[in-house]
Protein backbone atom coordinates (compact mmCIF):
# COMPACT_ATOMS: atom_id res chain seq x y z
CA UNK A 1 0.00 0.00 0.00
CA UNK A 2 1.28 3.43 -0.96
CA UNK A 3 -0.14 6.62 0.54
CA UNK A 4 0.30 10.13 -0.86
CA UNK A 5 -1.18 13.44 0.18
CA UNK A 6 -0.94 17.10 -0.76
CA UNK A 7 -2.43 20.49 -0.07
CA UNK A 8 -5.09 21.53 -2.57
CA UNK A 9 -3.33 24.84 -3.36
CA UNK A 10 -6.31 26.23 -5.28
CA UNK A 11 -7.18 22.95 -7.04
CA UNK A 12 -10.38 21.06 -6.46
CA UNK A 13 -10.13 17.97 -4.27
CA UNK A 14 -11.06 15.87 -7.30
CA UNK A 15 -8.29 17.34 -9.45
CA UNK A 16 -5.65 17.11 -6.71
CA UNK A 17 -6.66 13.51 -5.93
CA UNK A 18 -6.46 12.47 -9.58
CA UNK A 19 -3.04 14.12 -9.90
CA UNK A 20 -1.83 12.16 -6.85
CA UNK A 21 -3.25 8.95 -8.30
CA UNK A 22 -1.59 9.48 -11.69
CA UNK A 23 1.74 10.21 -10.01
CA UNK A 24 1.52 7.18 -7.69
CA UNK A 25 0.53 4.87 -10.53
CA UNK A 26 3.34 6.12 -12.77
CA UNK A 27 5.94 5.85 -9.97
CA UNK A 28 4.79 2.37 -8.96
CA UNK A 29 4.15 0.73 -12.32
CA UNK A 30 6.12 2.87 -14.77
CA UNK A 31 2.93 3.19 -16.81
CA UNK A 32 0.42 5.94 -17.43
CA UNK A 33 -2.87 5.86 -15.53
CA UNK A 34 -5.29 3.35 -17.09
CA UNK A 35 -8.93 4.25 -17.75
CA UNK A 36 -11.11 4.56 -14.64
CA UNK A 37 -14.58 3.05 -14.61
CA UNK A 38 -17.27 3.44 -11.95
CA UNK A 39 -19.54 0.71 -10.56
CA UNK A 40 -23.30 1.23 -10.55
CA UNK A 41 -22.95 2.38 -6.91
CA UNK A 42 -20.23 4.88 -7.77
CA UNK A 43 -17.04 3.09 -6.72
CA UNK A 44 -14.21 3.93 -9.12
CA UNK A 45 -11.80 1.26 -10.30
CA UNK A 46 -9.25 0.57 -13.03
CA UNK A 47 -10.80 -1.31 -15.89
CA UNK A 48 -7.74 -3.33 -16.93
CA UNK A 49 -5.32 -3.32 -14.02
CA UNK A 50 -4.66 -5.41 -10.93
CA UNK A 51 -4.14 -2.19 -8.94
CA UNK A 52 -6.79 -0.69 -6.64
CA UNK A 53 -7.04 2.88 -5.41
CA UNK A 54 -9.05 5.23 -3.25
CA UNK A 55 -9.08 9.01 -3.01
CA UNK A 56 -10.36 11.33 -0.29
CA UNK A 57 -10.19 15.06 0.10
CA UNK A 58 -10.91 17.67 2.73
CA UNK A 59 -11.25 21.42 2.26
CA UNK A 60 -7.43 21.72 2.45
CA UNK A 61 -5.94 18.32 1.52
CA UNK A 62 -6.15 15.44 -0.93
CA UNK A 63 -5.18 11.85 -0.08
CA UNK A 64 -4.70 8.82 -2.28
CA UNK A 65 -3.83 5.18 -1.65
CA UNK A 66 -2.76 2.63 -4.22
CA UNK A 67 -2.49 -1.11 -3.55
CA UNK A 68 -2.66 -4.53 -5.17
CA UNK A 69 -5.76 -5.32 -3.13
CA UNK A 70 -9.11 -3.65 -2.54
CA UNK A 71 -8.39 -0.54 -0.46
CA UNK A 72 -10.21 2.53 0.82
CA UNK A 73 -9.31 5.84 2.43
CA UNK A 74 -11.23 8.63 4.08
CA UNK A 75 -10.00 11.84 5.68
CA UNK A 76 -11.30 14.78 7.71
CA UNK A 77 -9.51 17.86 8.99
CA UNK A 78 -8.82 17.20 12.69
CA UNK A 79 -9.86 20.75 13.56
CA UNK A 80 -13.15 20.54 11.65
CA UNK A 81 -16.06 22.03 13.55
CA UNK A 82 -18.55 19.18 13.88
CA UNK A 83 -21.99 19.19 15.47
CA UNK A 84 -21.84 16.57 18.23
CA UNK A 85 -25.59 15.92 17.80
CA UNK A 86 -24.62 14.03 14.64
CA UNK A 87 -23.64 11.20 16.99
CA UNK A 88 -27.34 10.54 17.64
CA UNK A 89 -27.89 9.69 13.96
CA UNK A 90 -24.74 7.85 12.94
CA UNK A 91 -23.37 5.91 15.90
CA UNK A 92 -24.30 2.39 16.90
CA UNK A 93 -25.02 1.85 20.62
CA UNK A 94 -21.48 0.52 21.25
CA UNK A 95 -19.91 3.41 19.36
CA UNK A 96 -22.11 5.85 21.26
CA UNK A 97 -20.73 4.53 24.57
CA UNK A 98 -17.15 4.97 23.35
CA UNK A 99 -17.93 8.45 22.04
CA UNK A 100 -19.51 9.55 25.32
CA UNK A 101 -16.53 8.22 27.29
CA UNK A 102 -13.99 10.04 25.09
CA UNK A 103 -12.07 12.97 26.53
CA UNK A 104 -12.28 14.79 23.21
CA UNK A 105 -15.71 13.99 21.78
CA UNK A 106 -15.17 16.06 18.65
CA UNK A 107 -12.04 14.09 17.74
CA UNK A 108 -13.76 10.81 18.65
CA UNK A 109 -16.72 11.57 16.39
CA UNK A 110 -14.48 12.57 13.48
CA UNK A 111 -12.43 9.38 13.86
CA UNK A 112 -15.58 7.26 13.95
CA UNK A 113 -16.87 9.08 10.88
CA UNK A 114 -13.71 8.45 8.80
CA UNK A 115 -13.87 4.78 9.76
CA UNK A 116 -17.51 4.54 8.67
CA UNK A 117 -16.86 6.35 5.37
CA UNK A 118 -13.79 4.22 4.73
CA UNK A 119 -15.69 0.96 5.35
CA UNK A 120 -18.50 2.15 3.05
CA UNK A 121 -15.96 2.93 0.31
CA UNK A 122 -14.24 -0.42 0.77
CA UNK A 123 -17.49 -2.34 0.40
CA UNK A 124 -18.61 -0.25 -2.54
CA UNK A 125 -22.07 -0.03 -0.99
CA UNK A 126 -21.97 3.61 0.06
CA UNK A 127 -23.53 5.00 3.23
CA UNK A 128 -27.12 4.02 2.44
CA UNK A 129 -28.41 2.77 5.82
CA UNK A 130 -24.81 2.02 6.82
CA UNK A 131 -23.63 4.57 9.40
CA UNK A 132 -25.19 3.21 12.59
CA UNK A 133 -24.61 -0.49 11.80
CA UNK A 134 -20.89 -0.56 12.60
CA UNK A 135 -18.82 -1.22 15.72
CA UNK A 136 -15.75 1.01 15.51
CA UNK A 137 -13.65 2.62 18.21
CA UNK A 138 -12.07 6.09 18.16
CA UNK A 139 -8.84 4.30 19.17
CA UNK A 140 -8.85 2.11 16.03
CA UNK A 141 -5.24 1.80 14.78
CA UNK A 142 -6.42 2.20 11.17
CA UNK A 143 -6.90 5.91 11.90
CA UNK A 144 -3.76 7.99 11.79
CA UNK A 145 -3.12 11.70 11.92
CA UNK A 146 -1.51 12.98 8.72
CA UNK A 147 -0.79 16.69 8.19
CA UNK A 148 -3.54 17.76 10.61
CA UNK A 149 -6.13 15.30 9.30
CA UNK A 150 -7.64 12.10 10.67
CA UNK A 151 -7.08 9.50 7.95
CA UNK A 152 -8.57 5.99 7.93
CA UNK A 153 -7.23 3.33 5.56
CA UNK A 154 -8.76 -0.14 5.20
CA UNK A 155 -8.21 -3.23 3.12
CA UNK A 156 -10.45 -6.27 3.08
CA UNK A 157 -7.92 -8.06 5.29
CA UNK A 158 -7.85 -5.23 7.84
CA UNK A 159 -11.66 -5.12 7.85
CA UNK A 160 -11.93 -8.82 8.71
CA UNK A 161 -9.15 -8.78 11.33
CA UNK A 162 -10.33 -5.82 13.40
Amino acid sequence: MILAHCLLDGRSGHDAGRELLASLYRQTTGEELPPITVTDRGKPYFENSSWHFSISHTPKHAFCVLAEENIAIDAEEADRDINLKLADRILSPAERERFEAAQDQSAALLKLWVLKECAAKLSGEGLRGFPNKTDFSPDDPRVQTVDGCFVAIMTEESETTR
